[in-house]
Formats: C-alpha cells, sequence, structure tokens
C-alpha cells in the first residue's frame, strides 16, 4: 500500500474495540490464556507503537480503549493482533487437559466453513466494530475507561475494578499492571492529562 491509498486519520483518534471470540466461547478461563493476551498487548505496544489506554480480558472478549501508530487505521491492529494470538492460543488449549477442548475446536473449525478462508480455525470473530472516539472531547474517553474497567464488577467478579488482574484498573489505582499502558487523569473540569507509560 502506497502512502497516497492510506486512509487519512486525525491524529487525536482513539478507538474503542471489543473483540469477542466465535460463539462468545469462555476461552479466557486459564490463567495460562489470559497471560498470552497480556504477553501480545505488550508486544504490540512495544513493535507497533500502540497506544493502549484501558484494556479488560474477560472470559470471552477483550476490551480496548486504544491509539493506533500514527496513520495506521484499528483494522490494521485488529487484523494483525488476531493473527498473532489465534495460533499461540490454539495450540495452549490443543496442550492443555480441557474437557471442553475438542467442543471448542470444533467449534471454531465450524465457523471457518462458511466463511471459505484459508484458516481452518477461528478464534475470534471478525467484526469489532470500533467505535472513534473523539480525542478533543477527553470525557468520552474517560467514560469508556472507567466502562471497560467495570466489567469484572458488573459481572461480579469483583468488588472493585482495581482487583481484577487481567485489567487496566489496576495501572490506575497505581498498581502495577500487567500491560503498558497510558494512563488519563482527569485535569481540571474539562481536561485530561497523559501520564507516562508504566
Amino acid at each position: 500500500m502506497n502512502d497516497k491509498d492510506k486512509p487519512i486519520l486525525p491524529l487525536d483518534a482513539c478507538y474503542f474495540l471489543t473483540f469477542n471470540t466465535v460463539d462468545k466461547i469462555d476461552v479466557f478461563v486459564r490463567p495460562a490464556y489470559k497471560q498470552m493476551i497480556a504477553d501480545a498487548l505488550n508486544y504490540f505496544v512495544q513493535s507497533q507503537g500502540l497506544d493502549i489506554y484501558s484494556w479488560c480480558l474477560m472470559s470471552s472478549h477483550l476490551h480496548l480503549a486504544i491509539r493506533p501508530k500514527e496513520g495506521m487505521p484499528p483494522a490494521y491492529f485488529e487484523r494483525d493482533f488476531k493473527k498473532y494470538t489465534t495460533p499461540a492460543i490454539l495450540k495452549a488449549i490443543e496442550m492443555e487437559i480441557d474437557f471442553r477442548r475438542e467442543w471448542m475446536m470444533q467449534r471454531f473449525e465450524d465457523y471457518g466453513k462458511p466463511l471459505k478462508r484459508i484458516e481452518k480455525f477461528h478464534l475470534w470473530q471478525n467484526c469489532s466494530s470500533p467505535l472513534r472516539i473523539d480525542c478533543q472531547q477527553p470525557r468520552l474517553l474517560l467514560d469508556r475507561i472507567i466502562h471497560i474497567h467495570e466489567n469484572p464488577v458488573r459481572e461480579k467478579i469483583v468488588e472493585h475494578p482495581e482487583a481484577y488482574v487481567f485489567s487496566s484498573a489496576r495501572d490506575y489505582a497505581g498498581m502495577p499492571g500487567l500491560v503498558t499502558v497510558r494512563v488519563v487523569r482527569q485535569q481540571g473540569l474539562f481536561g485530561v492529562k497523559m501520564v507516562s507509560a508504566n
């Protein structure tokens, strides 16, 4: 793709993304699978210059508030992230002793059949429906961050967001998190302050 074909994106574009597993299967119930996602997010921070403002991994989906590297649409990150994580997670599922293994692998295979794609197995659903967040309206970004962090509370997994390990809520509470994030803080009535990565 040459420069004139690249989509023009505003420099202040942040995105709210949700990656759902196929059939919303509760894949991420084992700590090893969850850690693989945290490691993958760190890889994309380091290798692609991805800014992560917030993240939360639940059993069947991953919520993110991100800013891709300048000039990169969120679809490129989504494509690359899914290609990177799918083989690793599927291999881990095959290696684990899990009574759901055969059932999950069959669902992942069945999902790909009507798509007639090269990949035999699909871990993730195809569309994340990225929602653009105008960073000129910082309250919108902060609202999304809070929404992401409250997921495990709404599901009654924990009482307080920062108690959930697989989330950036820990970073916002001043605790060490698993993924390098850019913490956003309220500054005054109308502004936000980007704090350096953890």
